[in-house]
C-alpha cells in the first residue's frame, strides 16, 4: 500500500455554509456546520487515505483540547498521527471558514507565531517504509529535511506551495514543486501563468507546475511549459481542492502513472472534491476518480 508522509500545518477547521453570498457588516444565518480537519499538509494526507494510500502526518500540535480534538479526528480518519508532536504551551492553529453559495470560501485563521522551529523528537531523516514526501510551507526546515532525505534514497518529494516559500532551497529539495496560481504571480509579477512559470522555472532543473483552478494546469518540465485543462464542473465548495490535487498527484506519481496521467488523475479527484460541500472531506476514492476519467476519455 501506498506510504506517504506529509510535512506541515493541521487545522481544526469549522466550516459554516451560506445560503447567501456575504454582504459586509450584515448578521448571516448558517445553512450548516462542519467541524473537521484542516491545513495545506493535512487535507493533502486525508486525499491519500481516501484514494486507498495509508498517509503518516508530520505536524506541530498544542498540548490543548483543541489538539486531542485534532487528532482524534485524524485517526478516524486513517492518518497516523504517531510522528506528529505535540508541544507543551503551544496553541494548536484553528480556522473559521465562511464557504458562500458559488463555493468560494474566506477563510480566518489563528495560528500559533510562539510554535518552535524544530523538536528532539522529530525524525531526523525520511524514516524507513515512506515512498514520498508531501510538504506545505508551514513547516519549512522540517520539509527540506525531509524532502533532501527523500531525495537520497531515491524517493518522490512533492512541494504545496500554495504561498511563496520563505527557505529557497525547498523548491529546488523537491522533485516536484507545484503552486497555486496566486503564489506564482506573487512569486514572479506575472499575471499569465504560462508566462509566469516559464519565468520562474528558468535555473531549476526539478518539475514545477501551478494550478489555476478551473483554468487547469500549467507544467514545466525539460524546458517547455504545457497547459493541462481542468474539468469542467459546477463548483459547490472549493475548500482543500488545491490540496486534493497534491495529494492525488503525489499518490499518482507512487503509483506509478506518468507526469501527464498523474496530472490529469489529480485534475479529476480535484474536479470531482469541488462539487461536493465540507472542505478536504469531499475528496474522492480512487474508484471514484477512475470512474469519472473513463466517462471523459
Amino acid at each position: 500500500m501506498t506510504r506517504i508522509l506529509c510535512v506541515g500545518i493541521a487545522v481544526l477547521d469549522d466550516i459554516y455554509t451560506l445560503p447567501m453570498p456575504i454582504t459586509s457588516g450584515q448578521k448571516h444565518r448558517a445553512s450548516g456546520i462542519v467541524t473537521t480537519i484542516g491545513g495545506t499538509a493535512t487535507n493533502g494526507a486525508f486525499a491519500i487515505a481516501k484514494l486507498g494510500g495509508r498517509p503518516s502526518l508530520l505536524a506541530r500540535f498544542g498540548d490543548d483540547a483543541v489538539g486531542a480534538q485534532l487528532r482524534g479526528l485524524l485517526e478516524g480518519y486513517g492518518i497516523d498521527t504517531s510522528l506528529s508532536v505535540a508541544l507543551p504551551g503551544m496553541r494548536t492553529s484553528r480556522s473559521t471558514i465562511v464557504v458562500e453559495p458559488n463555493g468560494d470560501r474566506s477563510i480566518f485563521n489563528i495560528l500559533d507565531p510562539g510554535a518552535p522551529e524544530d523538536a528532539p523528537s522529530v525524525p531526523r531523516e525520511l524514516p524507513a517504509g515512506f515512498d514520498a514526501v508531501l510538504g506545505d510551507v508551514r513547516w519549512e526546515n522540517v520539509a527540506l529535511r525531509m524532502f533532501e532525505s527523500a531525495r537520497a534514497k531515491g524517493k518522490i518529494a512533492v512541494l504545496d506551495g500554495d504561498r511563496a516559500p520563505q527557505e529557497p532551497r525547498l523548491v529546488e529539495a523537491s522533485t516536484h514543486a507545484i503552486f497555486s496560481a496566486q503564489a506564482m504571480r506573487e512569486m514572479t509579477g506575472i499575471s499569465h501563468i504560462g508566462e509566469a512559470l516559464a519565468q520562474y522555472a528558468k535555473g531549476h532543473t526539478n518539475f514545477i507546475a501551478a494550478t489555476d483552478g478551473e483554468h487547469g494546469t500549467f507544467s514545466h518540465w525539460e524546458g517547455r511549459v504545457t497547459h493541462h485543462p481542468a474539468f469542467a464542473v459546477k463548483a459547490v465548495d472549493t475548500l482543500g481542492a488545491g490540496d486534493t490535487w497534491h495529494g492525488a498527484f503525489a499518490f499518482a506519481l507512487v503509483e506509478g502513472l506518468s507526469l501527464q496521467a498523474a496530472i490529469r488523475f489529480a485534475s479529476a479527484a480535484a474536479a470531482i472534491k469541488v462539487t461536493r460541500p465540507g472542505g478536504p472531506l469531499g475528496a474522492p476514492t480512487k474508484a471514484e476518480v477512475l470512474a469519472f476519467l473513463e466517462e471523459r476519455a
